[in-house]
């Protein structure tokens, strides 16, 4: 393993006088596509180890989501013409190709059921195509022999940094503020497809919301206007009366973001795997960041997706070492080379403190083991580590 550490003379992103920040929330088309896919690989995962005792090669990271036909109105709506799915990719066909798309299709309904609360009205239509992998890629991948490391499906990179900035923290938590069930309880008119774009100017944060409202909870144009100043108000008491908040930018008199299932996906907006957020939960332009899409890649091999998670990792854990101004954390495979055997870049911002690189070598060494990777094969198929 190849490990380049560089100290940076240079302003960080918290310091410079703009920053740009996004969050795709979980009702979003993109983030519903890729929610999906990752989950259709978590219900594989599993079967493959039940049947196998291991994972057995797959990726379905290509998936789509095709908008459908809806008439919101006021107190209620309808759906005119349902959405699609398609969920696409290579799997490795145990006993029927039929088994596995039973599987993957059972656990799609299941994934919108938990996390859009009117899925039964958009009944989506939903289909799976399933193939089996590329023969050269299929090798690579069983080459290793089970409780080896395994060998890199990709050569591609990973990237992560920390700390998050003020700007960083505060639109994710914002999205997830609005989504969550507790606040759904108070104002059931927000739907789930919330996105969330900050900037922040010199000292001062605004925040631009798009917000699906649900119809069959608001009664009037009036009451649509109030309920979308309500929201304002809430979004300030919990985060700060000094943020400018704006919501649903593109209302015109009567033109308002009215919806029957609280998503856009009911009405001619789609949904790609890889177009939203990253690994951290965020789009942000001004760092460092990989295009890689993460959602449905196998959790042993392709370090499109591990690489990510992992860069994301040791960025904070050195950062929570050293307290620095600014870390980004770099991996970059071989494809059939062991995924532990990564070029490694680390380029640090620090505050006043000398750095002892050689600890900081020792953390990345320690988060590249055999070990560590099946920890995070087990917080990956246990949905404990979000991938976008």
């Amino acid at each position: 393993m190849e490990i380049v550490i560089e100290k940076l003379n240079r302003t960080p992103v918290s310091d410079k006088s703009f920053e740009i920040v996004e969050r795709k929330g979980i009702g979003h088309p993109d983030s519903l596509t890729d929610g999906i896919c990752e989950a259709a690989s978590r219900v594989l995962s599993k079967y493959y180890l039940e049947k196998k005792g291991f994972i057995l090669h797959h990726n379905l990271d290509k998936g789509l989501l095709i908008g459908g036909v809806a008439n919101p109105v006021f107190l209620g709506g309808e759906i005119i013409e349902p959405p699609d799915i398609i969920v696409a990719g290579t799997a490795s066909i145990l006993d029927s190709v039929d088994d596995i798309k039973k599987l993957i299709y059972e656990e799609v309904e299941k994934y919108l059921e938990d996390n859009l609360r009117f899925t039964k009205k958009l009944n989506p239509e939903v289909e799976i195509k399933i193939h089996p992998g590329s023969t050269d890629l299929v090798s690579t991948y069983n080459r290793y022999g089970k409780g080896d490391i395994p060998l890199a499906n990709d050569t591609s990179f990973g990237v992560g940094f920390a700390p998050m900035t003020k700007l960083e923290r505060l639109t994710l938590s914002v999205e997830r503020f609005l989504n969550s069930k507790k606040l759904k309880e108070r104002v059931p008119w927000v739907g789930e497809d919330i996105k969330v774009m900050g900037i922040r100017k010199n000292g001062k944060i605004r925040l631009t919301v798009a917000i699906a409202f649900v119809s069959q909870f608001v009664s009037s144009l009036k009451d649509y206007y109030d309920k979308k100043e309500k929201i304002k108000e809430l979004i300030k008491k919990e985060f700060g009366d000094d943020l400018d908040v704006l919501v649903n930018t593109a209302d015109h008199e009567d033109s308002i973001y009215l919806t029957v299932s609280g998503t856009s996906w009911e009405n001619g907006d789609d949904g790609q795997v890889g177009r939203g957020n990253r690994a951290n939960g965020l789009i942000t332009p001004c760092r460092t960041m990989s295009l890689e899409a993460l959602a449905g890649k196998n959790p042993v091999s392709h370090v499109g997706k591990i690489y990510n998670i992992k860069a994301i990792e040791i960025a904070e854990k050195i950062n929570q070492v050293f307290d620095l101004k600014e870390v980004e954390v770099y991996l970059v495979s071989k494809i059939g080379k062991p995924i532990n055997e990564p070029f490694v870049g680390v380029n640090y911002i620090p505050h006043t403190q000398k750095i002892d690189e050689n600890k900081i070598k020792m953390i990345v060494s320690e988060s590249l083991t055999k070990e560590s990777f099946k920890e995070l094969i087990d917080k990956i198929l246990n949905d404990k580590i979000n991938v976008f």
